[in-house]
């Protein structure tokens, strides 16, 4: 070592050895950008790129040796041979391109420290080369240890200076492996000239052809020149592959943030790359995840397995947020890629929350009633088996409640089905209110709920009626439709050990209780069923009545108290069934009016009664009944309307005759049907006045022209002062608002004088004549006209 330091310090010109360390710096550090540049070029043209490498690698090493060998002062005649000179520099070259080559090859094991050793070679070859061409007026004498030396530090410095040159993209790692070579060229000629000891020797002649060492200075320039051009050269590529990449980066990181799903790319366990999506979900800036390992937010056990399934597999694991530790159910797809011309992995990491909630909907959606969240049929059915089964092994007993609501059809025509739908919702949060966690409640479809209720007596469960029926009396709020339900009780295994027959039973213990005055509870019965079926064949049957003819119509005069001449004809609906004979209305009317038929029998009624009085010759009036739910149906004034121009019927002739009942439904909407009625012309009646609700101020509310006082109070009037009374003081109600007033169900002859002595108007019932086909008042329709203008009624 002493003899290496002692060689520089005495032998060299520190200025010139300065020069040289300046050259093989500049030298380096070019030939380690293009080589980088090399690498990133198409295969194309990666050959030229490395050729250019060569040149500048190797003719830098060469100058820095005969730069040096300039600053060597030997004080004895020197100079170099032409022939060994050039080879040196072809050595330089050549062995620096094969170095280069080796250590961008892909396929081959440890490439880039390959690669450098064959450099440091090179640097040998060149240097030895050099040395055998320097010609000196005496004798070179080698120390061999130190020329082993200088080969192994040589090519140990060249073999680290490619590999951390090519793996780091930083500015950091590019300079080191500069710094590596500089080393490697410098230590390898100061050790190598360190090993040489000269031996003057007067004798010894230089040859004639050898070159000068001031000609070799023009030599050392030009190569210092082409040096330069070749920096100048790598720092224009250098710029211009930073700028590029630069834009690719941002192109690319621009891309990776449109995308909805995390995206990360990893070399091994640490992050090299992530978008803000990846950012958001682990709750760090994606700035600041680079050098990051990634089982920090994902198990190591679940990274392992993403990176060994196949590309484009989906492998589903949790991530863990960095500020709260929270999981995430994710999904991760992994696929590997080529990140700065090294091996990596790109990461799609997809937040499976929204899916999880979505899948855990169509699971709850799968059991349950979408509207008011309560269990469906088919959980209600699973449930009861499950039931059943227990109640068998332990001997208790097992209630099914079926409920639905009265008159709900009349809720949704009436207030719409948004109010419906509130109904309901209320409905299930009333009753799952008073339910444990052994009961259930379930919305079996439209207004039907059932309830299921393990219990040891039977009591139990009509006292869950009871509250049930108390709550939702409760439960209105004023301002939305009054809630009434009726409930129907089966009991296992009391009345059936069958789940379908459970559900029947209970179904038919509600139409029960819906027949006996709606608002209650009813416990099944064996009778009850061959009711209920009745009632639902004849249900089924009415529906097709009017299609088969079974339907048909008789009328009932009105007349004038005081002379007897008919005013017009109430019209009345019979049912004459092929099997069962004479249907009463009082049987079929309420069915029909539960069920929603009557929309379509009242619209037959209507149009039979129209056509029928618009072929008479006499202008009589004709009276048809109209229930509530025609009334509040949609387009019920259009309606009347359309059939008065299809048959021709006079406005004036017809006359709709409405219950007080019907009104206290939707006041609203029925003063607003009743005054398109009136701007058609049509007559409005007020049918059974002083039943039911009836209130004085709805003959100021609504726009009546008749006033019909219940055939009821009719049939007292001559035994009962109290009944009397009533009739005087509707008829004295009629004369002072301006109502004429008829009187239904006259009977006697003592009737209808009380009737003449108190100035009824009119008057109707067997007395004046029976309900017949209208054939038989063929006198009154088609007979002379009367002297005044006379008045007819249809229902």
């Amino acid at each position: 070592m002493l003899k290496v330091v002692g060689c520089f310090v005495d032998s060299h010109d520190v200025w010139l050895v300065g020069l040289a360390a300046l050259t093989c710096a500049l030298a380096a550090t070019t030939c380690i950008e293009l080589l980088r540049h090399a690498r990133k070029a198409a295969p194309r043209i990666r050959a030229v790129w490395l050729c250019v490498a060569a040149v500048a690698g190797g003719s830098g090493i060469w100058a820095t040796h005969f730069i040096a060998m300039l600053a060597f002062e030997p004080n004895l005649p020197s100079a170099y041979a032409v022939g060994l000179t050039g080879l040196s520099l072809i050595y330089a070259v050549a062995i620096t391109g094969l170095g280069l080559a080796i250590a961008i090859t892909p396929a081959l094991p440890f490439a880039a420290a390959l690669g450098g050793a064959v450099l440091g070679l090179g640097i040998a070859a060149m240097h030895y080369t050099g040395m055998a061409a320097f010609e000196i007026a005496g004798h070179i004498r080698w120390d061999r240890a130190l020329v082993a030396a200088s080969l192994v530090l040589g090519a140990f410095l060249a073999g680290a200076a490619l590999p951390v040159a090519l793996a780091d993209e930083r500015l950091k790692g590019r300079l080191t492996g500069a710094l590596l070579l500089l080393l490697a060229i410098c230590s390898h000629h100061f050790v190598a000239m360190g090993a040489v000891t000269i031996v003057p020797d007067p004798g010894v002649l230089i040859s004639e052809s050898a070159i000068p060492a001031r000609w070799l200075a023009v030599g050392v320039a030009l190569a210092s020149l082409a040096i330069l051009f070749l920096a100048g050269a790598a720092l224009t590529l250098d710029i211009r592959d930073r700028r590029q990449a630069v834009l690719e980066r941002e192109r690319l990181h621009s891309l990776a943030n449109a995308a909805v799903e995390g995206l990360v790319v990893c070399r091994g366990d640490r992050i090299v790359s992530a978008n803000d999506s990846f950012g958001t979900l682990v709750g760090v800036a994606a700035a600041d995840l680079s050098g990051i390992p990634l089982s920090r937010f994902l198990p190591e056990a679940a990274t392992r397995l993403a990176l060994a399934t196949p590309a484009d597999q989906p492998v589903e694991t949790e991530l863990q947020r960095a500020e709260d530790a929270t999981k995430i159910p994710v999904e991760l797809i992994v696929r590997p890629v080529t990140y700065g011309n090294q091996p990596h992995y790109a990461i799609a990491v997809r937040d499976l929350r929204a899916r999880r909630r979505a899948e855990g909907q169509i699971e709850f959606l799968a059991h349950h009633d979408a509207l008011t969240s309560l269990a469906n049929r088919a959980r209600f059915n699973q449930r009861l088996d499950q039931e059943l089964k227990v109640a068998k092994v332990t001997g208790r007993r097992l209630a099914v409640l079926c409920l639905d609501l009265d008159r709900f059809k009349e809720v949704n025509d009436l207030f719409g089905h948004a109010a419906g739908d509130a109904m309901l919702i209320t409905v299930a949060k009333s009753v799952s209110a008073l339910l444990d966690k052994t009961q259930l409640m379930a919305r079996l479809g439209g207004d039907e709920f059932a309830i299921l209720m393990p219990c040891d007596q039977a009591i139990a469960a009509g006292r869950l009626a009871e509250q049930i029926l108390d709550a939702l009396r409760n439960s209105a709020d004023g301002a939305g439709p009054t809630i009434a339900t009726s409930v129907g009780i089966a009991l296992f295994p009391d009345d059936t050990d069958e789940r379908a027959s459970l559900l029947s039973y209970a179904d038919t213990a509600l139409y029960r209780a819906k027949s006996e005055g709606r608002g209650t509870y009813r416990f099944f019965e064996a009778r009850m069923g061959a009711q209920v079926r009745e009632r639902g064949l004849l249900e089924h049957d009415m529906r097709h009545a009017v299609a088969r003819g079974e339907m048909h119509l008789v009328y009932q005069p009105q007349t004038d108290v005081r002379d007897g001449s008919v005013l017009g004809f109430e019209v009345l609906l019979r049912w004459q069934h092929p099997q069962r004979g004479a249907v009463p209305p009082g049987l079929f009317i309420p069915i029909a009016e539960e069920s929603g038929a009557i929309l379509q029998i009242g619209e037959w009624v209507l149009r039979e009664a129209c056509r029928e009085a618009a072929g008479w010759p006499n202008p009589l009036t004709i009276a048809v009944n109209v229930s509530g739910l025609q009334l509040h149906a949609p387009h019920f004034a259009q309606l009347v309307h359309e059939v008065l121009f299809q048959t021709g019927l006079k406005p004036e002739r017809l006359e709709i005759e409405i219950t007080e009942t019907a009104l206290i439904r939707d006041p609203a909407r029925a003063q607003s049907t009743l005054r398109q009625l009136k701007a058609l012309g049509v007559r409005i009646a007020m049918d059974d006045f002083g039943t039911g609700y009836s209130s004085l101020s709805n003959l100021r509310t609504y726009p009546f022209d008749r006033i019909k006082i219940d055939g009821s109070f009719i049939r007292a009037v001559d035994g009962n002062e109290q009944a009397a009374a009533i009739v005087r003081s509707v008829l004295g109600l009629g004369r002072g608002l301006g109502l004429p007033v008829l009187a239904e169900g006259v009977e006697t002859e003592a009737e209808l004088g009380f009737l003449v002595s108190e100035n009824c108007d009119a008057a109707q019932g067997y007395l004046m004549g029976r309900p017949a086909a209208i054939a038989t008042f063929a006198a009154h329709t088609h007979g002379p006209e009367p002297d005044r203008d006379g008045q007819a009624l249809v229902a």
